[in-house]
């Protein structure tokens, strides 16, 4: 393992932090943020609220984001102009940010402030949902963000913790974690625990075939060269990260899928 390396940060900014939640996993991530930073908080609202089943919310979304139509939203309470830094959340639709917030970027001024995206997911889309910021929001300084998937929401806590720490969100040090390995052949051990982390997934993610690996005061962490399908059929290759706890009994579990 890496030697032990420390962030120190320290972070006074007026903070909010703004949300859309239709299940309530987002909104357990915001409310973690807010009590981590003490911060305003405020949930986002469409006018028509996402009841359906799931089935419905997926026809209702399709239909919007192929029309180009957008939810109306309730006003905010929160005046943004108020806020240096927002922290805006919402769970991951069709591979990026929930319909109400392309409602949102496109009603109020964002321009000149700090941005981080916060999200909930069934396997990824932080990194295709923050890009969408970029280009939705050229004014404003979009930051990396923190995703988890809704599988992982017990994780959120302690992630949290340390993803404020180490981006200067929060005073407090952190250990710096070892770089990835280079890849390298994937073999059947690692093949068992890819396995082990996604085959239960309700889709499947592919093969893996190389594999970069770090070790950390924790945990074992794996980061996976996939192939796999994609809708149109294509050959495609996505990173997928692994990681074993070390605690005793402890077993795989995928973070978050990147295309």
């Amino acid at each position: 393992m890496a030697a032990i390396a420390t962030f120190s940060t320290s972070f006074a900014q007026k903070t909010l932090v703004l949300y859309y939640s239709e299940t309530g996993t987002t909104k357990t991530v915001a409310e973690l943020l807010q009590k981590q930073l003490n911060a305003d908080i405020e949930s986002i609202e469409p006018v028509e609220p996402y009841t359906g089943s799931f089935q419905e919310t997926i026809q209702r979304g399709q239909r919007e984001m192929q029309s180009g139509e957008t939810p109306a939203l309730k006003p905010l309470k929160s005046k943004i102009a108020d806020y240096e830094v927002i922290f805006l959340g919402y769970p991951i639709w069709f591979g990026t940010y929930a319909m109400p917030i392309a409602t949102l970027v496109k009603e109020y001024d964002f321009a000149g402030k700090t941005i981080v995206p916060f999200c909930s997911f069934g396997s990824g889309g932080l990194n295709t949902s923050t890009e969408a910021l970029k280009k939705a929001l050229p004014n404003a300084n979009i930051k990396d963000g923190y995703g988890v998937r809704t599988a992982r929401v017990a994780a959120a806590e302690k992630e949290l913790d340390r993803f404020l720490k180490e981006n200067g969100f929060k005073e407090g040090t952190v250990e710096k974690w070892p770089d990835y390995s280079a890849q390298v052949p994937v073999t059947d051990e690692d093949k068992a625990i890819f396995d082990a982390a996604c085959s239960s997934y309700q889709m499947p993610l592919g093969t893996p075939f190389s594999v970069g690996k770090r070790e950390t005061r924790e945990s074992f962490d794996y980061q996976f060269s996939v192939k796999s399908r994609g809708f149109d059929g294509k050959e495609t290759v996505s990173t997928i990260y692994v990681t074993v706890s070390k605690q005793p009994g402890a077993q795989p579990e995928f973070t978050q899928v990147v295309r």
